[in-house]
């Protein structure tokens, strides 16, 4: 039966080094969460900690009932997938699979069956008897997968598990991850530095860095509504721009900053408006127009690139460098004036104190 998982209040060490500062993380019953963050946030210390190899500084782990901060690794119950696949090289496919069954004492007719099934499951079936050395990456990946799940485990944990895969096997098998993963019902937590590979499987996903979850939410809420200026320039915020409202007249809200800058918010699109605020916008999130009266802010244009879709422009403006978009009908030279014009749907609020 799948449990919950709770990570209470860890902070951990590593020498006199704080890589995991007082984090509280709790995982559904049934749910994947991702750990998602560049190398060196802590998220493979949270789960190495979850897995029992190594030992909070302070705080608590729980499984369902379960107290497992000080419980040995062996005790835990987890199932494991890791970036490197870590399959025995001498033994087939069937007795990689049965290896957890074998340590837990189940006879020999049983874990046969059982690493059988599992096999079957991931599509491999015919295979059983080879050697790992014999093995597509993508076919060792799934070996690895069957062996963490045929123990029937509360939780399965994967530790970077695609990264050593080519770009069109990595999307087959998280989707296949998935699947697997939701006909289980397994309380999963996936650990990884791809963005793109956290929201694609995900049902939450909690943004690291330092040692700290900066926002823990849905793909969707992180991308479209990040909470602080970090989660924001991660999920592509590039530009970052302080405002303070000047009028309101019902939803509609004109804002300016420094320099000349006016832009005309609408609240029915980006929620409540503050007084002072930081308006972030992805690229795409704000147009070029060379019409000087327009409402916007004011740049000089530098730099142009070409994405197929649209040109991207590097901007000077009086809120600091800017990217913006510009239709291919109409570029615009270097060096030229130009209004940008947020594109809502491409825009979110950010607290005052996030500004740049």
């Amino acid at each position: 039966m799948a449990a919950p998982l709770s990570l209470e209040h860890l902070t951990a060490h590593y020498g006199t080094t704080k890589v995991l500062d007082d984090l509280s993380l709790d995982v559904g019953a049934g749910e994947l969460v991702s750990l998602l963050g560049a190398s060196g946030c802590g998220k493979t210390t949270t789960l190495r900690l979850t897995a029992g190899f190594l030992a909070p500084t302070a705080g608590a782990i729980r499984l369902g009932d379960t107290d497992l901060t000080r419980l040995p690794a062996h005790r835990r119950n987890i199932g494991l997938v890791f970036q490197n696949y870590a399959l025995f090289p001498h033994l087939s496919v069937l007795d990689n699979v049965a290896f957890g069954l074998k340590q837990r004492g189940m006879g020999s007719a049983e874990r046969t069956r059982k690493a059988d099934d599992m096999l079957q499951r991931v599509g491999l079936a015919d295979l059983a008897e080879r050697l790992p050395g014999e093995l597509s990456g993508g076919q060792r990946q799934r070996v690895a997968l069957a062996r963490a799940l045929v123990i029937e485990p509360q939780l399965l944990m994967f530790d970077e598990p695609l990264s050593n895969l080519d770009a069109k096997l990595r999307v087959d098998m998280r989707v296949e991850i998935r699947q697997l993963q939701r006909a289980n019902g397994t309380t999963s937590v996936f650990v990884t530095h791809d963005q793109e590979e956290a929201f694609s499987i995900s049902d939450r996903v909690a943004i690291m860095d330092a040692g700290r979850i900066r926002q823990f939410d849905t793909p969707e809420v992180l991308y479209q509504r990040p909470s602080n200026a970090f989660v924001a320039r991660f999920v592509g915020f590039e530009n970052l721009i302080p405002l303070t409202s000047a009028t309101r007249q019902g939803s509609i809200v004109h804002a300016k900053g420094d320099g000349g800058i006016s832009v005309v918010l609408d609240q029915e699109q980006l929620g409540a408006v503050p007084d002072r605020f930081t308006l972030a916008t992805r690229p795409d999130g704000l147009r070029v127009s060379p019409d000087a009266d327009a409402e916007g802010i004011p740049s000089t244009l530098g730099l142009r690139t070409y994405l197929g879709r649209a040109y991207h422009y590097q901007a000077e403006t009086p809120a600091g460098h800017l990217v913006a978009a510009g239709p291919l009908s109409r570029p615009l030279d270097i060096g030229a004036t130009a209004r940008l014009v947020p594109e809502l749907e491409q825009c979110c609020i950010l607290p005052a104190e996030e500004a740049p």
